[in-house]
């Protein structure tokens, strides 16, 4: 038996001031989903002009060809970068994807490596991510529809990934379709990662909020919340477990995060709900899983949030 037989090519763009992780970290994934004796995936390194370049943290990366318009099918895998923005104006390398947007072959970014591809004009009409710091970038490219609060995002053949870690995310999404769960679960194992993270990017603004509290007791009771959105977390229920009065949680909330605690413990559950709604739980679960127990507070709070109905951003997903 050929061992060989069916396997996916990834052509791996390589560029100066490439982060590293972003590409290391979606081709380690192909790599581990190469098991019981299966080469599922094979992925070849490629350079604008097949020379070796330097990666943001130094690391030189040799390449193993230049990249060409004809790939035989090859999926490409553009990470992100401080390198992109040269790469945005690059118009030999536009013409390329361009090209290879019209063969079998998928387009895979990590990152701001999305940028590339709206540059390239092959996600006008589609929806997308990137990372959130690149939000100013994406109103250069009004055609494509941003939602940088998605992990990743499945297009037909073209797929933009939130950042760094993300690109792991998205590795196992597309193994998972490529192969079946059973080798996806495989990978998160070997990996140590979850095979589906919930929530979006806003999600490590509450870990980071914690993170930058001040105090010990309010970091604790943040972190708290994001694990476990589905408890009662009312105000006085709040004051407890930070050991302190309503009145000085209210202050302490206020001056560290911007919010009122109520405020912030209906944009974790709201946000956690976006995750579950990508699945096929019951609308009436997710209520009850996100924390909020009546179906109409979670159609009341999303509205408010997001500022679309329950049911549309649910469709997105079918």
């Amino acid at each position: 038996m050929d061992k060989h037989r069916n396997a996916r090519n990834i052509d791996v763009l390589l560029f100066d001031d490439i982060n590293l992780l972003d590409a290391a970290g979606p081709v380690q994934a192909f790599e581990a989903a190469n098991t019981d004796n299966r080469i599922r995936y094979q992925t070849r390194y490629v350079s604008l002009d097949g020379a070796p370049v330097r990666a943001g943290c130094g690391l030189r990366l040799v390449a193993d060809a230049r990249l060409s318009a004809a790939a035989g099918g090859a999926d490409l895998l553009i990470p992100g970068g401080a390198g992109v923005d040269a790469l945005t104006t690059n118009t030999g390398l536009l013409e390329i994807i361009r090209k290879r947007a019209g063969t079998e072959g998928r387009l895979i970014s990590v990152c701001s490596g999305a940028l590339v591809l709206a540059a390239a004009g092959v996600l006008d009409g589609l929806k997308a991510t990137t990372h959130w710091s690149r939000e100013e970038d994406t109103r250069n490219y009004p055609g494509v529809f941003w939602d940088l609060d998605r992990i990743n995002i499945t297009q037909g053949k073209v797929f933009t990934s939130a950042g760094v870690t993300t690109g792991i995310d998205l590795a196992l999404s597309i193994i998972q379709a490529d192969c079946g769960p059973k080798v996806a679960l495989s990978v998160a194992r070997e990996l140590v990662v979850q095979l589906r993270r919930t929530g979006g990017q806003s999600q490590y603004a509450f870990h980071l909020a914690g993170q930058f509290a001040k105090g010990e007791t309010l970091t604790e009771l943040i972190e708290k919340v994001v694990a476990a959105p589905h408890l009662d977390w009312s105000l006085d229920a709040l004051a407890d477990a930070a050991g302190m009065n309503a009145r000085t949680l209210t202050r302490r909330f206020k001056r560290d995060t911007g919010e009122t605690p109520a405020q912030f413990v209906e944009k974790v559950r709201v946000d956690h709900a976006r995750g579950l709604l990508s699945g096929k739980l019951p609308l009436k679960q997710v209520a009850v899983d996100c924390g909020f127990g009546d179906l109409q507070r979670l159609r009341r709070a999303f509205q408010r949030q997001f500022g679309v109905q329950l049911s549309d951003y649910r469709n997105m997903f079918t």
